[in-house]
């Protein structure tokens, strides 16, 4: 059974930095492309960012760039999504994907985590 286990969410205040950890299994991880989507109330699902097999990124958000960075360590099944300089539009779910294809926002995800809330706030 595939598991993407997302952590490191929380209450954070405008400026702050967080590191998102998603925890992956029941798939050869270092086969897989992987990525963070997020969703902010009200508003569509977007992709955030996304890294190839061997961690080398392939996709950022235009406006995110530079404040966010996706990683990967292939052997500890792990992805991370390091954010800095965080702002009070940052505030969304941010959900972890799998696939064995490219991860682009038009492109389909096979696996999806259950989520990890981010809020930010004075």
């Amino acid at each position: 059974e595939v598991q993407l286990v997302e952590s490191g969410g929380g209450l954070v205040q405008p400026g702050a930095s967080l590191r998102l950890s998603c925890a992956a299994s029941g798939f050869t991880f270092r086969d897989y492309y992987m990525g963070w989507f997020r969703q902010a109330p009200g508003k569509e699902r977007e992709l955030v960012a996304s890294v190839q097999t061997m961690d080398s990124p392939t996709y950022y958000a235009g406006s995110l760039m530079g404040r966010f960075t996706i990683s990967r360590d292939n052997a500890k099944n792990t992805l991370y999504l390091q954010m800095s300089s965080l702002k009070p539009e940052d505030t969304a779910v941010y959900y972890c994907v799998a696939s064995p294809t490219i991860i682009l926002p038009s492109t389909p995800v096979d696996y999806w985590g259950q989520g990890t809330q981010v809020t930010v706030s004075s």
